[in-house]
């Protein structure tokens, strides 16, 4: 991991799917201090971080988390980055009373349904010059 991996939410997300786009945007407005920096699911970076985490498998296509060295994933994933968003955002951390494998079978649903749902582009996201520091692995 790069020197300062330990201090960064790292979002890996499909840098091809509408859907995540849109999400990193989203992130991106409602995190004043800049917590979050993003690397598309496409990338080399990306793939040696996954890499870390055995627990994954290598056909794992979802948004992910890495937060002081843990990988989170589906429903997880997107409760844990709801918590550091400014706003009434880290209320969403009542959803986790809800069983996860709910919560994930929702997540996934949407997840193998998204392109089909939101579209997808022939390339990656390529962030404006004012956010290119938010990206890693470009």
């Amino acid at each position: 991991m790069s020197p300062n991996a330990d201090q960064q939410h790292i979002v890996i997300f499909d840098g091809v799917c509408y859907l995540c786009q849109g999400a990193v945007r989203f992130i991106i407005k409602r995190d004043p201090l800049a917590r979050f920096v993003f690397a598309p699911l496409q990338s080399e970076l990306a793939q040696q971080l996954l890499a870390e985490f055995p627990e994954l498998s290598a056909d794992t296509d979802s948004v992910l988390l890495i937060k002081q060295q843990r990988c989170y994933l589906y429903s997880d994933a997107a409760l844990e980055i709801a918590c550091d968003l400014s706003g009434f955002w880290p209320y969403c951390r009542v959803l986790r009373w809800i069983p996860r494998a709910w919560r994930d079978a929702a997540y996934k649903w949407l997840a193998r349904h998204r392109y089909r749902l939101f579209g997808r582009s022939e390339v990656c996201m390529l962030p404006s010059a004012e956010l290119k520091s938010r990206f890693i692995g470009l």
